[in-house]
């Protein structure tokens, strides 16, 4: 029954709780492996204003959060959620927040030869867990080819334009449909859910479409 109720997943590899919620809801597929979501990734940076070049961790820390107070106060419930998710995420690792632009093109061509979850892990891992530049065109390649795509493929495309438009005017076109926050879950384009939900919501929206 696989694939026959479109999810649509609205992320950004460097938001914390895009790496929970994918985890919460991969907790949930696999308990029911005969769930009947076709998923798509959607690109959706967290800050679309990031310069080409990314940020210092730090700054952008106390520039979103203030002090040093601010930002343990902000990443305690993410540290808490990875942990008992088994995520094992190393913040300390990441030297520079990367603008993801680059990151969601792959993500656009994962699509095209439907390696667009494993890609998404990948980008997640290389940054949360490896402290990896995920702007770099040779990790961007590194991931793609784990996940079986062309690593030179990659870098000659990331060496020009191509589909940089394509790829943000979707996401001007989910801002437009008022997504304004990640992750967002789209079920049947037509029901919305936001946020970081727990494995046992997915499980029974999943029950609810299978008649289970």
């Amino acid at each position: 029954m696989t694939g026959t109720v479109r999810l649509d997943i609205f992320a950004d590899p460097v938001c914390p709780w895009c790496l929970i919620g994918k985890a919460e809801l991969d907790r949930a597929l696999e308990s029911r492996p005969d769930h009947p979501f076709a998923i798509t990734w959607q690109p959706f940076r967290l800050d679309p204003q990031m310069p080409q070049a990314g940020m210092d961790h730090v700054a952008y820390m106390k520039m979103k959060f203030g002090d040093e107070k601010g930002i343990l106060a902000a990443m305690k419930p993410v540290m808490e959620a990875s942990e008992r998710l088994g995520l094992w995420i190393n913040p300390s690792l990441i030297e520079r927040i990367p603008n993801t632009l680059n990151a969601h093109r792959l993500m656009h061509w994962a699509g095209l030869e439907g390696a667009q979850t494993p890609v998404m892990s990948g980008l997640m891992r290389a940054h949360w867990r490896e402290g990896r530049n995920i702007s770099n065109p040779d990790v961007l390649a590194d991931i793609g080819e784990k996940a079986g795509m062309d690593p030179a493929m990659i870098r000659r495309l990331l060496a020009t334009t191509e589909d940089r438009d394509e790829v943000a005017s979707r996401e001007i076109h989910a801002r437009q449909r008022g997504i304004s926050s990640v992750p967002t879950f789209v079920v049947a384009d037509s029901h919305v859910v936001t946020g970081a939900q727990p494995a046992s919501l997915w499980m029974q929206v999943i029950d609810e479409l299978t008649g289970a």
